[in-house]
């Protein structure tokens, strides 16, 4: 892969529950499913497999559209280590419009008050005509994507025990 960004926050929340509030996949992409800007006013759907992404080997497929486009990706689970860590990838042809293949995960390291979660993207930009979107905007909508999955968890958490 290409590039790789990553965003690190604190959680006042055990790895084992951290763990199991991201290994839902509709509740680490949260941000993903709702219209918004980012999404050029789209938004993403899901469609399980008997894993719902919680196993290795699962997969993962969301379609949507943005920019008038639509959009699908098939993620396959390649790693998951309760309550360490989870990684995922694109399988197959995906349709994006702003990266091409990625891997994704997160891991979490215990600390005295709770856990330290790290979420992460390493991922190709697209080639062709759309290869300049990439250029534009990938590290923008990269840092979207992560930051998406770090708020929502720390508002989960805080909410949880009044959490940072």
């Amino acid at each position: 892969m290409g590039s790789k960004l990553s965003q690190t926050v604190d959680l006042t929340a055990t790895p084992d529950e951290v763990f199991d509030h991201l290994d839902d996949q509709t509740r680490l992409a949260a941000h993903m499913t709702k219209s918004s800007m980012m999404m050029a006013g789209g938004r993403m759907s899901y469609d399980f497999d008997e894993g719902r992404g919680q196993v290795v080997g699962s997969h993962i497929r969301m379609d949507g559209s943005a920019l008038g486009l639509r959009l699908f990706v098939d993620e396959v689970v390649t790693a998951r280590d309760r309550p360490h860590s989870k990684q995922w990838e694109t399988a197959g042809a995906s349709q994006l419009v702003i990266l091409s293949g990625y891997r994704m995960g997160f891991d979490i390291t215990p600390t005295a008050l709770g856990s330290r979660l790290t979420v992460w993207i390493d991922y190709d930009l697209p080639t062709g005509p759309r290869r300049w979107l990439g250029l534009l905007l990938g590290r923008f909508y990269g840092r979207w994507c992560l930051g998406g999955t770090t708020a929502d968890a720390v508002k989960y958490f805080k909410g949880k025990r009044g959490g940072k």
